[in-house]
């Protein structure tokens, strides 16, 4: 089976422009999430997908640097951007990523892509219960998944956030369209954030890495953050998901 990463990024975020490209130890924070997904063993290729504006020719710019593939597309809607990435490849799973999530765990990754694979799943993901840290989200699904839900959703907030449609019509929402299942952890990591949407984000982001580098798993980071104040008290109160929300009411 060909499984396949795609990352979206873009430099025009509302709350941190150019965020991706924010650099700690000489490093932008795409290219540490690039590094990190790359040690992934179950992954054949990664995709960065941005948009066509001007600003983003400096994503262009960097994933040639990486020697990463790449596609440019719709700014608004990611679920075309993802289909256009891959429908001439035609991967038997994607793995949905976010480039501002630059401790992505590539342990994580694999156990996931494992049981999607095991199990002929349409989408299996670790955000249908959110128990893990915000910035671990890690999404598989289908090739054939992402073509029906692209085919058939018309709602701005589907088609922005790519997944809702799969996950709203998948069986572990009772719904009858897709197979799903969520991936669990024993203990609840929901209010830990290892994610950059604002700049004291950067800063916690800045602090671990600082203090554990950049080669620990995603627990690692995870229990530094609970135990030091000074670095959860920085972003605590920022709610999680705030992005799809706001489609939510647009709809």
């Amino acid at each position: 089976m060909k499984v396949v990463v795609i990352t979206q990024a873009r430099s025009g975020s509302t709350r941190l422009p150019n965020k991706v490209l924010m650099e700690i130890e000489g490093k932008t924070l795409l290219q540490i999430h690039i590094d990190r997904i790359r040690l992934a063993e179950l992954v054949d290729d990664i995709f960065i997908a941005t948009t066509i504006n001007k600003e983003d020719d400096k994503i262009e710019e960097l994933a040639n640097l990486l020697n990463v593939r790449y596609y440019r597309g719709s700014e608004n809607d990611v679920l075309d951007r993802f289909y256009q990435t891959v429908k001439d490849v035609k991967p038997d799973l994607i793995v949905r990523l976010t480039s501002d999530c630059p401790l992505i765990d590539p342990k994580l990754i694999d156990e996931v892509i494992k049981q999607a694979k095991d199990r002929k799943l349409d989408y299996y993901a670790n955000v249908l219960e959110e128990l893990y840290p915000d910035g671990q989200d890690i999404e598989v699904f289908t090739f054939k998944a992402l073509e029906k839900s692209w085919n058939e959703t018309k709602l701005k907030s589907d088609r922005e956030h790519v997944t809702p449609y799969i996950r709203n019509n998948s069986s572990y929402k009772k719904g009858t369209l897709f197979t799903s299942d969520n991936h669990f952890t024993d203990e609840n990591y929901n209010h830990v954030r290892l994610t950059v949407d604002e700049q004291v984000d950067f800063e916690v982001i800045e602090k671990m890495i600082s203090a554990l580098g950049l080669d620990k798993d995603w627990k690692t980071y995870a229990d530094y953050y609970i135990k030091n104040e000074d670095v959860n008290l920085l972003n605590k109160n920022i709610t999680r998901n705030e992005g799809y929300l706001k489609s939510l009411n647009k709809d």
